[in-house]
């Protein structure tokens, strides 16, 4: 599978690199997910670590897992954590006390709030230019909301999971049955519908969102997690 290649905008991309960009925005979705007892559990084993550092590897992201050892799972105090329940709990407060806060947020997860302190506007969710095109071109992937949610499309897990979906559409993989044909893409294939919306969205804000995750957060999880983040945004650049 490594040889086989396909043609996009007169350069040549492998399958492989195809397949490795789904697999990094995947965990980089994953990693900033909600926690759950999955996070917990992958963060005390060094599940977590491992994944991170060989997803970087493979993609040529500049992050090392040097210094993360031992001290991912620790708690707001800074001391180690061994049950999982107990640092679930850390990771939900310190998401929510991040990401949902009040009245505010520390640091919004979501693209349009941060493109609406750009252009010196207030952010409301949901009624934004930036979050309604995020929503428009999810439809045109023939992509939805999940089932009994009511979040904005903008969400940074969404639209890194958005980019591991075309990615894995690029490669060959990923459609279902009832998948939009491939060449009714935005730009007519998912190549380009993947260069096109990581050149619109995730590339306008992922490096401001990662450097201020990294400077707030108060857990070794999430400051892995931003150095991650603005450590793969190149690799996983595909214009």
């Amino acid at each position: 599978m490594e040889n086989v290649k396909v043609l996009v905008r007169q350069d040549e991309v492998t399958t492989k690199q195809w397949e490795l960009r789904a697999a990094a925005t995947e965990f980089l979705a994953f990693s900033l997910s909600y926690p759950t007892s999955a996070h917990a559990k992958m963060v005390i084993n060094g599940q977590w670590l491992g994944a991170a550092n060989d997803m970087a590897y493979e993609i040529h992201a500049p992050w090392s897992r040097s210094g993360w050892e031992n001290e991912l799972a620790t708690g707001i105090d800074g001391l180690p954590m061994a049950d999982p329940d107990a640092l679930l709990r850390s990771l939900c407060a310190e998401a929510t006390r991040l990401f949902v806060g009040a009245p505010n947020p520390l640091v919004s997860p979501y693209e349009g709030i941060w493109r609406a302190k750009e252009d010196g506007v207030k952010g409301l969710l949901f009624v934004n230019p930036h979050s309604m095109d995020v929503e428009r071109f999810v439809k045109a992937c023939g992509l939805g909301r999940p089932a009994g949610t009511n979040e904005p499309l903008d969400h940074v897990a969404t639209e890194l999971e958005l980019l591991s979906y075309l990615a894995s559409r690029a490669s060959g993989e990923g459609a279902s049955e009832d998948a939009v044909p491939a060449d009714m893409l935005p730009n007519g294939s998912p190549s380009l519908a993947y260069r096109r919306f990581f050149r619109e969205h995730p590339a306008t804000w992922l490096h401001s969102f990662a450097t201020e995750l990294g400077e707030k957060t108060r857990l070794q999880y999430y400051r892995a997690v931003a150095a991650l983040l603005e450590a793969s945004l190149s690799a996983i650049d595909a214009s």
